[in-house]
């Protein structure tokens, strides 16, 4: 475990060297507009309350995004977090265990490294041709919680964003047969802690030229990405076709998800069907 805090962090180091164009600086400021809204509209971040947030960072674009733009907002003096970066390190082979301490030292970005190898438990415990990343998420899940807890930490923050979201939801739809998706704020089963997603509205498309612009040093993943037949990577391919097709539809089906009318679906737990009555004259 390698842990190292900065007392008062300069949260605008990570800017120091972005790039000086209309192009970056509008991404930028419709990120953390659209971030900031996500926070405000699922009470993300109580009023006089400030939160221990531990943001879950993995190496790819969007926990990387994830953790500039709330840094980047806090700076503003529109965000009122303590942050903690922490990667788990699950032992894959050839993980480079010093790209992420040196990028988050070098900002003075207070971290938290753990190392737990995972890996193996899910190579033993997966059958041949079944995914990875149910039991690889769950083990990761688990070691995020108990490290957030040691942290004294309110909640784990994760970089999932709205195309992560609207898969999430058609899998469930397809193979679950549920209306369900990743909520942006969800309360654990023990009840002590919160997973907040404060990028549920922002596309994986504007995160990937974020991203690009701000150079990040990209660690790729090397269990399940390189999975081939995977049901989430169809999904992909499907939503990404349609948005080919009819430029616009993600945002809709996205918008569609905030706008749920439960006396128009099928769930009678969800709304008192045999309560209603004509009206007599």
């Amino acid at each position: 475990m390698s842990i190292k805090t900065q007392t008062a962090p300069d949260d605008l180091a990570l800017f120091r060297n972005a790039p000086d164009s209309v192009t970056f600086r509008k991404l930028r400021k419709r990120l953390a507009r659209a971030t900031e809204e996500a926070v405000a509209a699922y009470g993300m971040a109580q009023p006089g309350h400030r939160p221990r947030w531990l943001v879950c960072l993995s190496g790819g674009k969007d926990s990387y995004t994830l953790l500039a733009t709330l840094l980047d907002l806090r700076a503003q003096g529109r965000l009122t977090a303590d942050l903690i970066a922490c990667n788990l390190d699950q032992g894959q082979p050839g993980f480079p265990k010093d790209i992420l301490p040196r990028w988050l030292d070098s900002l003075g970005i207070p971290r938290r490294i753990e190392y737990r190898d995972t890996y193996s438990t899910v190579i033993e415990k997966t059958k041949p041709g079944q995914t990875l990343c149910t039991l690889c998420s769950r083990l990761r899940r688990g070691n995020l919680y108990r490290i957030a807890r040691e942290e004294k930490c309110d909640a784990i923050v994760l970089g999932h964003h709205q195309d992560d979201i609207l898969e999430t939801f058609f899998m469930n739809l397809f193979h679950g047969g549920r209306l369900e998706t990743m909520p942006p704020k969800l309360l654990n089963e023990e009840g002590d802690l919160l997973v907040l997603r404060p990028l549920a509205l922002f596309s994986e498309a504007d995160i990937a030229k974020y991203a690009a612009l701000m150079d990040f040093p990209i660690i790729p993943c090397t269990l399940c990405g390189n999975q081939e037949g995977l049901e989430r990577k169809q999904v992909k391919a499907m939503l990404k076709a349609w948005e080919t097709a009819h430029p616009g539809r993600k945002e809709k089906m996205a918008r569609a998800l905030a706008t749920a009318r439960p006396s128009h679906l099928l769930d009678p737990d969800l709304f008192d069907f045999s309560a209603l009555h004509p009206s007599k004259p």
